[in-house]
């Protein structure tokens, strides 16, 4: 199959610019939408986006700050932004591309921002990938080393945050063996502004549990995680899954956080199943 093209677009929304990555769009083609992690941008997703089977188009958002976006206007705070901000933006962008629904694809805090698109238009999803996130809002222990990073940033700036955050995105296996997939994740982190890493610590600690929007779906719902995988670990995967009755869980040896780039053969085939699924409804 031959690779799909991608190509970089801009979207102008209230005072935000959002830039997004557009692979294989044509008329009478499926969406897929896919929501990147943090501190990361939309280029996450480029294995996926070229690996798209031609009766499928897809988008891939970056967020604001993060990427090519522009961040949060100056006179909007961190106290009040909430993930509900990134699924405004998605529906924005959707609703520009005349696209009526869509099948959603998150990783990390993309799977944070999916679940607040759940509960902003459940009727317009199709399906949703989960990779390696949770359902679960942050317990006491993670919103304290959230707030922790909040003020590292304030100290040193988002270069800090990229070195803390290194150790943690990838497997022991990809530390050791791909250290082309690690200087891409290095890559993708310096495109992130200060203001993105803020605002989006600040959105993902204010998130509220979404297990129960979660179970209440009723579209097809895959989990992908890495077996080594700390920061949401298979455990957590299969427990969010079981929320769902016929879910699908895949776990992919020898990959981390990211384990659509730590193994991207490996989430492909996961992926490839996942909008198969989504197909036959």
């Amino acid at each position: 199959m031959t690779a799909a093209v991608v190509e970089r677009r801009h979207l102008a929304i209230g005072p935000c610019t959002i830039s997004y990555l557009a692979a294989n769009q044509a008329p009478g083609r499926r969406l897929a939408v896919f929501l990147h992690a943090f501190p990361l941008g939309a280029e996450m997703w480029r294995p996926q986006l070229q690996a798209l089977p031609p009766d499928w188009w897809a988008v891939a958002p970056d967020f604001r700050g993060f990427g090519g976006s522009t961040p949060d206007p100056p006179e909007a705070s961190r106290e009040a932004a909430t993930l509900d901000d990134y699924a405004g933006d998605v529906v924005a962008l959707l609703d520009a591309l005349g696209a009526a629904r869509a099948a959603v694809c998150g990783c990390s805090m993309g799977g944070y921002a999916a679940f607040a698109l759940l509960r902003r238009i459940p009727g317009r999803l199709d399906g949703l990938l989960l990779a390696d996130t949770r359902a679960a809002a942050d317990s006491e222990i993670a919103r304290a080393s959230r707030a922790g990073m909040l003020e590292l940033l304030d100290r040193q700036g988002s270069g800090a945050v990229a070195a803390d955050m290194r150790a943690k995105l990838v497997g022991p296996t990809t530390h050791a063996t791909r250290p082309a997939v690690v200087g891409a994740i290095d890559a993708m982190m310096r495109h992130a502004t200060p203001e993105g890493i803020g605002f989006a610590l600040a959105r993902i600690m204010s998130r509220p549990d979404s297990s129960t929007d979660l179970s209440a779906f009723r579209g097809p719902v895959s989990v992908v995680v890495g077996e080594e995988d700390l920061l949401t670990p298979p455990a957590e995967a299969a427990a969010m899954a079981a929320l769902v009755p016929g879910a699908a869980l895949a776990t992919i040896p020898g990959a981390g956080h990211l384990s659509n780039l730590e193994s991207p053969a490996a989430f492909n085939a996961a992926l490839l199943d996942w909008l198969s699924a989504v197909a036959c409804v």
